[in-house]
């Protein structure tokens, strides 16, 4: 395994650059496109609820290869051209953003209202409200489940080998094909994947443990 790791360090660490990229960015805007759905299913105008509610129902029930060969395939017939990297972040990042939606969603419903009502009757607008007073308190309930959204966006992050998204899995799969060393190929894989899920896991339970005595 030393060996394989040895002749093919620079396949691998630029494979893991490149999953690193994709759970960074898909992690970041899932996080803003699923608070902004969670609040908009809450919102008081129907039209913006309930296109908020189609857009997490829609996304949550289709597969996640699906919506990146949609911008794989399909988007460079109609309107633009994403490369693969591009194709499997996009995807990626509306697909985990459905699943934040709901849980964001249930940490503002478990919030009492009289935090929302004292807010605004206070002066403050309802996005202000929502801002300063709601969602911080909605985002310390919901760290755990926020936390295995997060690990399970960056084991997702494999989708980008479907597409030559030059990611861990993709770098992987050429290094298997090349050596026929599959075992310890992706046995390394797998232990650059640990590399990110591991600590995110730990930080999520430091933040669960010291935001609960807040």
């Amino acid at each position: 395994m030393a060996d394989l790791f040895s002749s093919y360090s620079s396949e691998f660490l630029e494979g893991f650059k490149f999953t690193l990229y994709a759970s960074i960015l898909a992690l970041v805007f899932s996080l803003i496109i699923g608070t902004l759905m969670a609040i908009f299913q809450l919102s008081h105008n129907s039209i913006i609820r309930n296109l908020a509610k189609a857009y997490v129902a829609f996304f949550r029930n289709i597969p996640l290869l699906i919506i990146v060969m949609f911008f794989y395939v399909v988007a460079p017939m109609y309107f633009y051209t994403f490369d693969g990297f591009q194709a499997g972040t996009i995807g990626l990042t509306i697909y985990t953003s459905a699943f934040i939606a709901e849980t964001v969603r249930s940490g503002i419903q478990t919030v009492p209202k009289g935090q929302l009502e004292a807010g605004l009757s206070s002066g403050f607008s309802y996005a202000e409200t929502m801002r300063y007073i709601v969602l911080p308190q909605a985002f310390k309930i919901v760290v755990p489940p926020l936390g295995n959204q997060f690990i399970n966006l960056i084991k997702n992050s494999s989708i980008l080998a479907m597409v030559a998204g030059l990611d861990l899995m993709y770098q992987g799969d050429l290094i298997a094909s090349t050596t026929f060393n599959t075992f310890d190929t992706y046995i390394i894989v797998g232990l650059f994947y640990l590399v990110l899920t591991l600590p995110l896991s730990y930080l999520m339970n430091y933040l669960d443990k010291n935001w609960a005595s807040v």
